[in-house]
């Protein structure tokens, strides 16, 4: 059996799809900064069948909820202060992100204005569709 410590602050992020837990790792910049992170891949679950665990020991403010949102917006967040767990976020897409994707479009103003921010509208909730603010060009989730 695989024993975790408990985190005195921070979160930890359950129900996470399978094998994704580095991808979200890097994606809320945990790899740039100093705090205290475990990953745990492949976790049998009843609910999934498989699933990866992140606890990260951190403020709470360093967690960008649009970035967990927009990676999976089925993601527990368990936020934890004084090695208990004080409250679950709810994920909702967020209507816009900024700095989290790159627009893909050779022919996009951000292409040409390096110093321009990469902005994503949320398009289509039910089919959970991003497109660039700027050439309305679709984000591919596969790429």
């Amino acid at each position: 059996m695989l024993n975790v410590g408990r985190i005195q602050e921070g979160f930890v992020l359950d129900h996470i799809k399978a094998g994704q837990s580095l991808n979200i790792y890097h994606m809320l910049k945990l790899d740039k900064g100093e705090s205290t992170v475990a990953m745990i891949m492949y976790v049998p679950s009843t609910k999934m069948g498989k699933k990866d665990i992140l606890k990260v020991e951190c403020s709470i403010s360093d967690l960008n909820l649009d970035v967990l949102a927009f990676i999976d917006h089925t993601i527990t967040v368990n936020v934890i202060k004084g090695e208990e767990i004080v409250a679950k976020k709810a994920l909702i897409l967020p209507e816009e992100i900024t700095g989290i994707i790159n627009c893909k479009n050779p022919r996009c103003i951000t292409s040409i204005e390096q110093s321009l921010p990469h902005v994503f509208v949320l398009a289509d909730k039910d089919a959970q569709v991003y497109r660039c603010k700027y050439c309305e060009e679709k984000y591919d989730r596969r790429s």
